[in-house]
């Protein structure tokens, strides 16, 4: 039976696992206070939190939350990434800063309850922003009405340009007598 502080800390975990769009296990083993306190500058905009827990409590509450299968991934020192809102931003960051500093290694992560592998991470990461994806849909949607609003209006142009070439072609005719 655990202690009343790892009953609270398990169902915090619990929770944040439940509502986190995307949670990145990592191995940060080696890396300074300093560089800890910078990843999570980097992740407090984005509204993704990075926490350090022990292996044990994470492992109770995955299982509490429904998500099987992390078991294997919890040896070592462990730190967690949660993410609750846009999933590619987050991954982003703690993908550029495992690669620059070399120490922070990812482990695997949680989406949609089911586990993730580093590799797939990896493809999130280097996903575009959730805007960029929005404005392309958006582009996508626009594009055929634009083409069909061209296509009715050609036409009418076409009989404007007519009427205009007469115009002018009637109105130097009639200068020149």
């Amino acid at each position: 039976m655990p202690t009343p502080r790892k009953a609270a800390e398990i169902a915090e975990l619990r929770d944040r696992l439940s509502r986190a769009q995307l949670t990145v296990l990592t191995d940060y083993r080696g890396l300074s206070v300093p560089a800890l306190q910078d990843l999570r500058g980097r992740l407090r905009p984005l509204d993704a939190e990075f926490r350090i827990a022990k292996n044990t409590l994470v492992r109770i509450a995955a299982e509490q939350a429904g998500i099987d299968g992390l078991t294997p991934t919890l040896e070592g020192p462990t730190a967690l990434l949660f993410a609750y809102g846009d999933v590619v931003a987050p991954a982003k960051v703690v993908s550029e800063f495992a690669r620059t500093s070399r120490i922070l290694q990812v482990k695997a992560g949680v989406m949609n309850q089911q586990v993730v592998q580093a590799p797939d991470l990896e493809a999130i990461a280097s996903l575009p922003p959730r805007e960029e994806l929005l404005g392309k849909l958006v582009g996508m949607l626009a594009s055929p009405m634009t083409r069909t609003v061209g296509v009715f209006s050609g036409p009418g142009r076409s009989v404007a340009y007519l009427l205009n070439a007469r115009a002018e072609q009637l109105g130097g005719a009639a200068a020149a007598d």
